[in-house]
């Protein structure tokens, strides 16, 4: 929701039969989007939208301390341990036969 300077630019491209989209320069240049630049796609089902993010540094950096106290690393050493502790049981049971 946009309460100040909020302005809604109504564009239209035509997708290639290979599914790719041309974003016009205009949107490229204001995005800081270039060759190369990671796209996030992001489906909302309930309006049917397609939601088109650029992953560029400002965008890195508007998510800086977003997940902190999370216990983030934590999970993942976790997840990878139990990973490690599922590889070594089929490694076990593929010896054992």
């Amino acid at each position: 929701m946009c309460y100040f300077r909020c302005r809604v630019v109504n564009m239209e491209t035509t997708a290639t039969t290979k599914g790719q989209v041309v974003i016009p320069s205009s949107v490229r240049k204001k995005l800081g989007i270039k060759a190369g630049t990671r796209i996030q796609v992001e489906v909302d089902e309930a309006s049917s939208q397609i939601i088109l993010t650029p992953i560029t540094r400002e965008y890195i950096h508007s998510l800086r301390g977003m997940f902190k106290g999370s216990g983030l690393v934590k999970e993942l050493e976790a997840s990878r341990a139990r990973d490690r502790e599922r590889e070594d049981r089929k490694f076990d049971n593929i010896a054992k036969k």
